[in-house]
């Protein structure tokens, strides 16, 4: 119901007054807050269903029209006032605005939010050829923030990848073609990721090769060129990667370099990697392409013995990670760097701090992934260190949490980082307990 300025003044006065509400700020310019939320839970209470929903869409319609600032910077408050007002399809294309804002600045457990808040609105909706096409894009979303929250072979990771496989194939049994070529490469991506760290060397490689015919074989489908050489430099750095994982390693730096190398276009010099423009994939291919690249031959590099180049493409990913401002690239160059250069190198003081790095905003993040990766990274380092004890502990902790995400990849590796330091503890152990006799 509206009320006159001046009626409205004198009856939040009176709440006031009574202590239920406070204000903060000066009016027409003030708000106010309920005492406590149990007083703000009981006002709500009290409204039935439509005079309840006739106010949300009242919100939602001051929001747009007199805050367009706030409706555009905040997209969850104007789709939570559109949910509870019941205008169901606008609020489903606000929370996955959200969803993405959340998750193009690394906010990755409200992005999984945001964007189930999404598609469970959008199941409440008649189906259509266009509200289907929005779900895809919504569950294909949906992968990306899952992979780091969850981790790659999480059950919950899985079933979203595998939900957004079908909802693909419904869509293609209906001849609903999709205009974006990317999203089934999007959801390849995730079948590929749930076998590379279940250590399916095979089924890895298999569905890299794939994902570089598909490109190939769409290239008239895509609408930028830069979609089309992302989508092959993705197919080739997950190739090598795979191959890399099978102990191919020469044959996994070709495919690096593949990846990685110049291409003419028009007469002049174009790089495959251009930061400018690859980045924003990096919400769409789960990392940075230019990252992921750097990140994987670093390691082949320095399989084939070549420390200087590997330490330069570390060095070069966490130049491009951290000019993007994309917090998961900066985690994927960090952990590259403490585990298989630096630390083998011999930059212990580089290792530590840089994980160092990694771990605040993992914890931060809450992301289950990276949390494990830096626990394995700490307890690596502890060993090369000698702090026997300290390090068992570490890396036995992080192992079980890496294996809590579905991965096993690279658990042999870890089992041997914890082997090292066993011998130096039951030595100390020993002569801790020869010293005690009398």
């Amino acid at each position: 119901m509206h009320k006159p300025e001046v009626e409205l003044g004198a009856a939040l006065d009176r709440l006031m007054a009574a202590g239920l509400l406070f204000r903060q700020g000066v009016p027409p310019y003030a708000s106010y807050l309920f005492k406590h939320a149990l007083v703000q839970d009981a006002a709500y209470g009290t409204l039935l269903r439509e005079p309840r929903r006739a106010l949300h869409a009242r919100i939602a319609e001051a929001l747009e029209n007199q805050f367009a600032d706030t409706g555009e910077n905040q997209p969850e408050l104007l789709a939570r006032h559109c949910t509870e007002a019941g205008l169901i399809e606008k609020a489903v294309g606000l929370w996955g605005k959200a969803g993405q804002r959340s998750l193009e600045r690394s906010a990755l457990m409200e992005a999984v939010e945001q964007f189930k808040r999404a598609l469970d609105q959008i199941a409440t909706l008649p189906s259509t050829p266009a509200l289907r096409h929005i779900q895809i894009n919504l569950q294909v979303a949906l992968i990306t923030p899952l992979n780091y929250v969850n981790g790659w072979a999480a059950p919950e990771t899985k079933a979203a990848v595998e939900r957004a496989r079908l909802l693909l194939e419904q869509a293609d049994a209906l001849g609903e073609p999709l205009e974006d070529p990317l999203l089934l490469f999007s959801v390849l991506i995730g079948v590929w990721a749930a076998n590379f760290v279940a250590f399916n060397g095979d089924v890895s490689r298999d569905l890299a090769a794939q994902m570089l015919a598909l490109a190939e074989k769409q290239k008239a489908s895509f609408h930028r060129r830069r979609d089309q050489q992302g989508s092959a430099m993705v197919g080739h750095n997950f190739l090598g990667a795979a191959l890399l994982l099978r102990g191919e390693i020469a044959e996994a730096r070709t495919h690096f370099d593949q990846a990685a190398e110049k291409r003419r276009e028009r007469g002049r010099r174009m790089a495959d990697y251009d930061p400018a423009e690859h980045r924003p994939l990096a919400t769409r291919f789960r990392e940075d392409p230019g990252v992921a690249i750097l990140f994987f031959r670093s390691k082949a590099l320095w399989l084939l013995g070549h420390p200087q180049a590997a330490l330069a493409d570390i060095d070069q990913a966490l130049k491009y990670a951290r000019e993007s401002g994309f917090a998961v690239s900066v985690l994927w160059a960090l952990s590259a760097s403490f585990f298989f250069v630096d630390s083998y190198c011999g930059n212990y003081t580089t290792a530590n701090a840089r994980v160092d790095e990694l771990i605040v905003p993992a914890d931060e993040k809450d992301t289950a992934l990276w949390r494990a990766w830096g626990m394995l990274g700490r307890g690596w380092l502890l060993g090369l260190t000698g702090r026997a004890a300290d390090a068992v502990q570490m890396i036995t902790s992080g192992i079980a949490a890496w294996r809590s995400t579905g991965a096993t990849a690279y658990v042999p590796s870890w089992l041997s980082y914890l082997a090292q330091p066993m011998p130096s503890l039951v030595s100390s152990m020993r002569l801790g307990v020869a010293s005690a006799k009398p």
